[in-house]
C-alpha cells in the first residue's frame, strides 16, 4: 500500500475535497435515492465545503497518498453556552474514498481540538454501514437520527384537523411535552427551565404558526378535547435539515406530542396519516422528521411508520 500522508487541511484541498464529497453523496443515494440528487455533482459540494471552510476557527485534516487526496475531515463550533466546547463535523464535513481513513483523519484532528479544551465532539454521518462503524470505533454514540419516506396518498382520519385559534390553550399544554419527556431516562436532554418560554410567548409564536399557510399545526381531537398535536413545515424552515441532509420538494416534522394519559390509543398513528394528507396537499414529494436514538417512544415510533435512518447524529465526550 502506498504511504499514507495525513496534514492539516487547507483551502487548496478544497476542490478535490468537494470531489470525494459528490462520491460519497453518489454512495448514499444509493441506499438512499430520496436524499438531493444535486449534491452528486462538485460545484454543489463545493460549496458546502466552502461554506464550512469560512466558518470562524474550521480546522481539520487532510488524507493523500502519492500526493492525491483520498480524504478530508473538517470540524466548526457551534454555540458553547448550550453544547460546552463542542466540534461538529457537518453533513458536508469529510468524505473519503475508504471508510478506514475517517479513523486517520480524526487522530489528527481531534488532538488539535481537546488541546484546545474542546472536548464534545458530534459528527452527521451518512447511514451507512461502513462508514458508521468507523466512528463507533472511535468511541462515537448514535444521539439522533434523521428520517426520511415519501409522501403517500392517503386520507385525513376521523378526530384530525387543522388547527384553530380555540385550541391556543391546549397546544400551550402540550408544548412542554417533549422536552419533560426528554428530561428522563434514558435521554437526560431536558430544556434547562430558565430556557423555557412563558405561556404569553408561547400563545403568540402558536397563533402567528396557525395563520400561516406554509406551516401545518394539526391536531387531534378526542371526546371535544385536543389530545395531540403534529407540526409541519418546508423542510428549508427545519433547523436540522441542512446541506445534503436536505432533501428536495420535501416537508418536515418539525414537532410531535401526544398528552401522556392517551400514548397508544391511536392520536400518533391518525396524525402520521394527517401529515401526509397535508403534506400532498401542499404538493410535497418527501417528508423528513428526526428524532433522539435514547428516545424510546419516537425511536420506535417513526421507523414503524415507515421513515428510514438516512443521517445519524454521532456525540462522543471526553473526560
Amino acid at each position: 500500500m502506498n504511504r499514507l500522508e495525513i496534514r492539516a487541511l487547507a483551502e487548496d484541498y478544497l476542490d478535490a475535497a468537494a470531489s470525494l464529497l459528490a462520491s460519497r453523496h453518489r454512495e448514499h443515494r444509493t441506499a438512499e435515492p430520496l436524499l438531493s440528487e444535486r449534491f452528486e455533482h462538485p460545484d454543489a459540494t463545493r460549496a458546502e465545503v466552502a461554506s464550512l471552510w469560512a466558518e470562524n476557527h474550521a480546522s481539520g485534516a487532510v488524507a493523500l497518498r502519492e500526493g492525491q487526496v483520498v480524504g478530508y475531515l473538517l470540524g466548526t463550533r457551534k454555540d458553547d453556552r448550550t453544547r460546552g466546547a463542542n466540534v461538529w463535523v457537518d453533513a458536508a464535513g469529510y468524505a473519503v474514498d475508504e471508510p478506514e481513513l475517517i479513523r486517520d483523519l480524526y487522530a489528527f484532528s481531534s488532538q488539535r481540538w481537546v488541546d484546545e479544551g474542546r472536548t464534545r465532539h458530534y459528527a452527521l454521518v451518512p447511514h451507512l454501514e461502513e462508514h458508521v462503524a468507523m466512528w463507533f470505533r472511535l468511541s462515537f454514540g448514535a444521539q439522533q437520527a434523521h428520517g426520511i419516506k415519501a409522501v403517500d396518498q392517503r386520507p385525513w382520519p376521523p378526530g384530525t384537523r387543522h388547527a384553530e385559534r380555540s385550541d391556543l390553550e391546549a397546544l400551550i399544554e402540550l408544548a412542554p411535552v417533549v422536552s419533560d419527556h426528554q428530561a428522563l431516562a434514558p435521554v437526560f436532554s431536558g430544556i434547562n427551565q430558565d430556557d423555557r418560554q412563558t405561556d404569553d410567548e408561547l400563545r403568540t409564536l402558536i397563533a402567528a404558526e396557525i395563520a400561516n399557510d406554509e406551516l401545518g399545526d394539526l391536531v387531534f381531537e378526542n371526546g371535544g378535547r385536543v389530545v395531540a398535536s403534529f407540526e409541519l413545515a418546508p423542510v428549508q424552515m427545519a433547523r436540522m435539515h441542512r446541506g445534503l441532509a436536505q432533501p428536495d420538494n420535501a416537508a418536515c416534522i418539525t414537532g410531535a406530542a401526544s398528552l401522556p394519559d392517551v400514548r397508544g390509543s391511536g392520536a400518533g398513528l391518525a396524525l402520521t396519516d394527517a401529515a401526509h394528507a397535508w403534506a400532498r396537499e401542499h404538493g410535497y414529494a418527501t417528508i423528513v422528521t428526526d428524532w433522539r436514538e435514547t428516545n424510546l417512544l419516537a425511536s420506535r415510533f417513526w421507523p414503524a411508520r415507515g421513515f428510514r435512518r438516512s443521517f445519524l447524529r454521532l456525540y462522543r465526550s471526553i473526560p
